[in-house]
């Protein structure tokens, strides 16, 4: 079960790394790379939406399995925001396949 609460100081905890650095795009990068998990939060008409930028798999396996993993949250506008935050990280390959 997500802890809502836990996720926005995530989100705040990243924000704040973020808008210290130098290289801003950079240490976003670095921040969906150190993570196993990584979930864009959103305002949402029902309170916070959710993306999963990184970690998809990881999380369907822990759905069956219960596993331990690392996790973060970042904060986006939009629903759109996050889609193309998880295009932009995603590896090359990827990309060239969507």
């Amino acid at each position: 079960m997500l802890n809502f609460d836990e996720l926005r100081e995530l989100a705040a905890d990243v924000r704040v790394f973020v808008d210290v650095a130098e290289d801003k795009a950079a240490a976003l990068r670095s921040v969906i790379d150190a993570y196993d998990v990584v979930l864009a939060i959103f305002p949402s008409g029902d309170g916070m939406g959710l993306h999963v930028i990184k970690g998809k798999a990881i999380l369907d396996g822990i759905a069956k399995s219960g596993s331990i993993y690392s996790h973060t949250a970042i904060a986006v506008p939009d629903l759109e925001h996050a889609e193309v935050l998880k295009y932009l990280t995603a590896p090359v390959d990827q990309r060239i396949a969507a």
